[in-house]
């Protein structure tokens, strides 16, 4: 039977359990043994971080080629026109890879959603919102490169989903263990 962890990464928290100089790892919030990450969210990046003891599992969560669903709230700067977001749509070169097509959709802010510690940068005359993006790839730090490449940098990502899991009623920081599948 396989265990699987649901954890709502906090900003600013790196995904191993191995220490590190500078920042908290997860071994600082899961106290459980044997248990390894299905994928990364870089340390400037919240929310959904599947952990299991199953390397199939593992590989099939976080490798592109399965094509595992992951959607991720995306608050950006400035207001991305129809054009911008028909690129996402369409799919985006970013130089080393041309992404797949994304399903993307401006939305309010989150309702809900925890105040991120430190806030994000505001400025007085550049507004922000908040897209849904659900991308299949995940590759390394591909929603930021996208947003960026349309001409609307993020200023704060949350991944929301990955596959049928959700971040819904887990507070960051915590953790929740699943029955093994």
């Amino acid at each position: 039977m396989s265990r699987i962890i649901l954890f709502n990464k906090p900003y600013g928290v790196i995904t191993q359990f191995s220490p590190h100089d500078k920042h908290p790892t997860l071994k600082d919030f899961i106290p459980v043994e044997g248990v390894y990450p299905a994928g990364r969210l870089d340390t400037d990046s919240e929310g959904l971080l599947i952990l299991t003891d199953d390397g199939g599992l593992q590989h099939r969560l976080s490798h592109p080629r399965f094509g595992k669903e992951k959607t991720y709230w995306a608050q950006v700067e400035g207001v991305p026109d129809a054009i911008a977001l028909d690129a996402l749509r369409r799919g985006v070169d970013l130089g080393d890879f041309v992404t797949q097509p994304a399903k993307v959709r401006l939305m309010e802010e989150p309702t809900g959603l925890w105040p991120r510690t430190p806030p994000i940068r505001t400025r007085l005359h550049i507004p922000t919102a908040w897209l849904e993006l659900t991308i299949k790839e995940g590759k390394n730090r591909q929603v930021r490169r996208m947003t960026a490449k349309v001409g609307h940098p993020t200023l704060r990502l949350v991944r929301w989903r990955l596959g049928s899991w959700t971040l819904d009623g887990l507070p960051p920081g915590e953790w929740r263990a699943l029955e093994g599948r």
